[in-house]
């Protein structure tokens, strides 16, 4: 028994090389090879296609984001503009009003000349700083970076106009209220 197993494995060894040997090479058919071959052509123009899908959709966002940082900038500067308009209006209008009261004394007039002047100065250097910005490369800045300090440039703007009509009101309420003190000091009284 131990003979005919031995023998069985060993032509069993013998015989397997020999069926490993016989799976041969693979066989193509030609119509299968130029319809591979097609493929992948069919297949590398799709990619390529892609690819350039993917470059346009890139250049498209980075003009997108070009023209909003655009935007941004000039919506800044809009509201910069309009701001500075607003300080001019105060200090045509509301300073002449106040520096022509009655009830400013003379020794205070330098004084509210000057804490207009220096906010009207601050607006004039923000409008060259800004106009710096925008007309050069400064500092070799991005789109995006310049929208920064704009953005910045606007919310002092916006500080400036806070400060004068805060300022306006006080000198407002300053004459309003010797206004009220004159008419009692200056009262007739009848008993």
């Amino acid at each position: 028994m131990k003979t005919k197993i031995l023998i069985i494995a060993t032509a069993f060894i013998l015989l397997l090389p020999a069926r490993a040997a016989c799976q041969g090479m693979p066989v193509y058919d030609n119509t299968n090879f130029i319809s591979l071959v097609k493929q992948l052509l069919e297949s590398g123009k799709q990619t390529a296609e892609m690819i350039k899908s993917v470059k346009f959709l890139k250049d498209a966002k980075e003009a997108i984001e070009k023209v909003s940082s655009v935007v941004q900038q000039l919506r800044a500067v809009e509201e910069i503009a309009q701001n500075n308009q607003r300080l001019i209006n105060v200090m045509q209008n509301d300073l002449q009003d106040i520096l022509n009261s009655p009830y400013i004394k003379p020794e205070e007039i330098d004084r509210v000349v000057a804490s207009f002047e220096t906010i009207v100065q601050n607006s004039l250097d923000t409008v060259d700083f800004i106009d710096e910005v925008l007309s050069s490369d400064y500092l070799k800045m991005s789109d995006a970076e310049r929208a920064e300090i704009l953005k910045a440039k606007e919310l002092e703007s916006k500080q400036m106009v806070s400060n004068i009509t805060t300022k306006t009101k006080r000198y407002r309420d300053i004459i309003s209220f010797r206004k009220m003190q004159d008419k009692v000091n200056n009262r007739e009284t009848e008993y």
